[in-house]
């Protein structure tokens, strides 16, 4: 078993030595949980995230438009300000 040291930042941060990195095969941006117990801590990666399955699942619906949304209620707004302002 190897044993690899970090430092704690003044933030409270620890970088994850490349020893480490390697052997849980994780990168940049990837997840990491710890757990901790009575004998210590383990560290395992996250395989499965809200990020790591976005655009995984294919929607129920027709995503809407929500530019053809937002000019509709633009011209629904104007028209009502328009109307208000012709005392009708």
């Amino acid at each position: 078993m190897k044993e690899f040291v970090a430092s704690i930042t003044q933030g409270s941060q620890v970088t994850l030595p490349a020893g480490v990195r390697k052997a849980l095969g994780v990168k940049a941006r990837d997840k990491v949980a710890f757990t901790v117990a009575e004998d210590g801590v383990r560290l395992k990666p996250v395989r499965f995230s809200l990020e790591s399955a976005y655009g995984s699942v294919t929607p129920v619906g027709t995503p809407e438009d929500f530019e053809a949304i937002s000019r509709a209620v633009k011209d629904a707004r104007a028209e009502e300000t328009a109307r208000k302002l012709g005392g009708e």
